[in-house]
């Protein structure tokens, strides 16, 4: 293998964080092989992520959104060979989509994975019984790849500091409760969010809120009812996903809605909680032993993620 292009259709940073491990383990197994990202969206391995420093290559064909156009069919081979590339030995596409799927096979290639239709576009007949691309990838190469999980203890020390100095003592519990995108009602309501953290200073637990600068209308409200609760994002020129995994490793416990910085915590060992409502829980929540999942779907047949109580999360804590 010299060269493996690897497909993501998602545009989220949590799309991408959730590719880390992937990545790493696939890297780490074939160490002499060049990694090319192609993504529907931008890729935020060179933008937001890059302190994370997950090296892989970006694949630019030109062709914005890729995969979600047809007429992208008429051009992904001929922009794929303007890139000085002749073919790569194998595509890992992410996504189930037969329309991405279609667009990019034209991409010329020797090897082909991918769930979409069933795997039937693969070009190795197995019999894959798994969610999971990494286990399939070990049946599709048959060898044994080993997992390697983003180690957060890395970071660059500026981060580490940082942390220490926005949250210099203990007993810290932190709320992320502000979706990305808006398309899907994943939000649990903010009194739901206040009433939970007043009962976590009742145990002597500081609340420490997640929330960007930009967002003044509703820090005011959380502190006009919990005055002691800390909002580190205000206070540092260094606010970005790095620093909130920095800041996650100094935290006893986080509950979060299904939102990017729920993998920038999920990039730790830390106890969370995670709220879903509408999206997957098996699809989207961190693969961590210590993330604890309430899915409104299971527990009360229903994608309203405020079905969820105050009680239920607060027994899980």
């Amino acid at each position: 293998m010299k060269k493996i292009l690897i497909y993501n259709s998602g545009g989220g940073l949590g799309d991408s964080i959730q590719l880390f491990s992937l990545i790493l383990s696939l890297k780490n197994h074939f160490k002499s092989t060049e990694f090319y990202y192609l993504g529907a969206h931008e890729n935020h391995f060179q933008g937001k992520l890059k302190d994370f420093k997950i090296d892989i290559q970006t694949l630019d064909l030109n062709l914005k959104y890729f995969g979600f156009r047809w007429w992208h069919l008429f051009y992904s081979k001929k922009n794929f060979l303007r890139n000085n590339l002749d073919k790569v030995d194998m595509i890992i596409d992410l996504q189930s989509k037969l329309r991405n799927t279609l667009i990019l096979k034209r991409i010329p290639h020797d090897h082909f994975y991918s769930t979409t239709y069933n795997f039937k576009f693969c070009t190795k007949n197995y019999d894959f019984d798994s969610t999971d691309h990494l286990e399939n990838l070990c049946n599709f190469f048959k060898t044994n790849i080993k997992i390697i999980k983003f180690n957060s203890k890395n970071l660059d020390e500026k981060f580490k500091q940082e942390a220490k100095r926005l949250l210099p003592d203990n007993n810290y519990v932190g709320f992320s409760i502000t979706q990305g995108n808006t398309y899907r009602a994943k939000s649990w309501s903010l009194q739901n969010f206040i009433t939970l953290a007043s009962k976590i200073e009742e145990k002597n637990k500081t609340p420490v809120f997640f929330v960007e600068k930009k967002n003044k209308e509703l820090i005011n409200e959380i502190k006009d009812k919990l005055p002691n609760a800390l909002f580190p994002e205000l206070h540092t020129k260094l606010a970005c996903p790095a620093l909130i995994t920095a800041m996650a490793n100094r935290l006893d416990l986080a509950v979060s809605i299904d939102n990017g910085i729920m993998h920038m915590i999920g990039l730790t060992n830390v106890p969370m909680v995670v709220l879903f409502g509408p999206t997957d829980s098996d699809k989207f929540a961190p693969k961590n032993e210590s993330v604890k999942i309430l899915d409104s779907k299971i527990i009360y047949k229903s994608k309203n993620i405020n079905k969820i109580t105050v009680l239920d999360v607060f027994k899980l804590i």
